[in-house]
């Protein structure tokens, strides 16, 4: 029996978080992180040398506030430098960095705080008396770091607090003496979020050093975001959800600017900084990029298109939206999909460009055919469709099933809670998302597993309806769930919000979706309301939506006459 050749390399070259935190200091001469202010008009630069140094000096001063390896540190803050310097510093030392999310219920942060275990919140200044309501419910944290100005009776509620600069400064007091960052094991734990436990509680998503690095590696990839040293990259996405998609880490990969909008996330002050910050790349949810749309409509002559790569998740891009923004922004709009427990991106939609010229319709049509998926399995990522019987379903394009995806920034499991095992029994996780992909490996995602409607045992895909509805001209939003019916089980119940002053009602909507969707989709309600709901992370929150239907609390409700 032959004997295994082992290749000669260093493949015990840890792949750690640590290596990202090197580059900053070492190699990304020229590159800043850019943060807002609170003012939302000016911004504070810093070069990535200078946060590295930064850096250390937290390093350090987490060891002063006695954590320790495998420690849990939480963090309750928007996109800003600090919280970047946290996202190295903690990992670095051989800690957990736990992003909490700012817009959960409290009775959901409570529940996370005290599962994970945290010992220290930092905590941003303007997010003090919203934390400071919950602090006497935390079982575990012993203090509080507030990043900015800690003053007023607020910040006094929270018991052993301390301003972050204090802190830094402490830790500057023997300059000379470097700091010594622990050896790590690239399957240590680096960093922890949790999903917005849309059923039961919150499940915690526990991210090593080796799946941040591979991820990041990967957005790197032109198949991916592309980013690259030249890029200014505009994070939107939360920083306390999923890594803000990797682009924080990405940037320090890539040595790429960083630019921050701290919690102004309103078209206005979105709009201004990319005038001003001319960033390259933005990644952001839909409903983001509608507002914007929106504002540069009503505002002739702003200039976006700066923004040659902007990425998209969270839900389906509807087709429209990237049409406008390209045809009248010259704003490039890719789409990609994940989840919490993906890190998030696990397919990324990256066509092949158009002809010279725009080609046929029909060559167009085909081109946007394939920007409206959700792309293709990114490198080392692998994707399977599961049917109702279990067995696999074919890549024709057109057969459905629930996506499931291995690979190694895929989570194995959930931290310290086993009630979901069966997702991952098989070695693949079962994502509940619905999805046909086509000879060419695209992912068309068509449902939710919870949110199909299932009407005279045929399937209503939401999604679909959703995005031909809002191709209509005087539709900002549409969310459609599944109402009760005698004869056909369930049929679409389509809530809109119209543009102000629009003409459409519903008899003309109806008009608009026939012939782009079978007939016996067409919805015979509608809910015209004046807002969407949506969760902590921006997607439409259709859970709300059904239950004000049951509730008999759905504003707007008309009948298709």
């Amino acid at each position: 029996m032959s004997q295994m050749l082992r290749g000669l390399m260093q493949d015990d070259f840890p792949l750690t978080l640590d290596h990202l935190r090197r580059r900053l200091g070492s190699c990304n001469e020229g590159a800043e992180v850019v943060t807002l202010n609170p003012d939302a008009t000016s911004v504070c630069r810093a070069s990535h040398a200078e946060v590295s140094q930064r850096i250390d000096r937290l390093a350090r001063a987490l060891g002063t506030l006695g954590i320790q390896q495998g420690d849990r540190v939480g963090t309750f803050a928007w996109n800003n430098q600090r919280h970047f310097e946290l996202y190295f510093a903690v990992p670095c030392i051989g800690a957990v960095l736990h992003t909490l999310n700012v817009r959960l219920f409290q009775e959901q942060l409570t529940y996370i705080v005290n599962h994970a275990e945290d010992r220290v919140i930092f905590v941003d200044d303007s997010l003090v008396p919203l934390l400071a309501k919950l602090a006497p419910t935390f079982n575990t944290v012993e203090r509080y770091v507030v990043m900015g100005e800690m003053q007023g009776e607020e910040a006094d509620e929270l018991p052993n607090a301390l301003p972050y600069e204090q802190l830094l400064e402490r830790a500057q007091a023997n300059p000379d003496d470097a700091f010594e960052y622990p050896q790590l094991d690239e399957r240590q734990a680096a960093s922890l979020c949790y999903t917005s436990g849309t059923t039961g509680n919150p499940k915690g998503v526990l991210y090593s050093h080796r799946s941040i690095s591979l991820h990041s590696t990967v957005t790197l990839s032109k198949d991916g975001t592309g980013l690259s040293r030249a890029d200014r990259i505009l994070a939107v996405v939360p920083m306390f959800h999923v890594n803000a998609w990797g682009l924080p880490y990405g940037a320090a990969l890539a040595g790429a600017d960083l630019i921050l909008p701290d919690r102004h996330l309103q078209p206005e002050p979105l709009a201004g900084l990319i005038e001003r910050e001319r960033p390259t790349l933005m990644g952001c949810v839909p409903t983001i990029f509608q507002g914007l749309l929106s504002y540069a409509e009503a505002h002739p002559g702003l200039d976006l298109s700066s923004l040659t790569n902007a990425a998209c998740g969270g839900s389906a891009v509807p087709r429209r939206l990237m049409k406008d923004f390209e045809e009248r922004h010259d704003v490039r709009i890719f789409q990609a999909w994940g989840m919490t427990e993906t890190s998030p991106v696990a397919t990324y939609s990256r066509p092949r460009e158009r002809t010279p010229g725009g080609g046929t319709r029909e060559h167009d049509d085909d081109y946007w055919d394939e920007r409206a998926t959700q792309g293709r399995p990114l490198p080392w990522v692998e994707l399977r469709l599961a049917g109702d019987d279990g067995g696999e379903v074919p890549w024709d394009g057109t057969a459905t099933g629930e996506i499931e995806v291995r690979g190694p920034w895929v989570a194995s499991r959930y931290f310290a809670d086993s009630s979901e095992d069966e997702k991952f029994a098989t070695g693949w996780l079962r994502t509940g998302d619905i999805a046909a992909v086509d000879e060419r490996g695209n992912v068309r995602i068509t449902d939710r597993s919870k949110d199909v409607i299932k009407s005279g045992g045929e399937w209503i895909s939401s999604v679909e309806l959703e995005n031909e509805l809002m191709s209509h001209p005087d539709v900002v939003e549409a969310a459609v769930i599944a109402k009760p019916d005698e004869r056909w089980s369930e049929r679409p119940l389509c809530c809109v919000v119209l543009r102000e002053h629009a003409g459409a009602d519903a008899p003309a909507l109806v008009e608009h979706l026939r012939g782009r969707v079978a007939k016996w989709w067409l919805p015979d309600e509608f809910a015209f309301v004046s807002e969407i709901p949506k969760t902590s992370v921006g997607k439409f929150d259709k859970k709300l939506l059904r239950a004000r239907l049951a509730e008999g609390k759905l504003e707007g409700r008309v009948p298709v006459s």
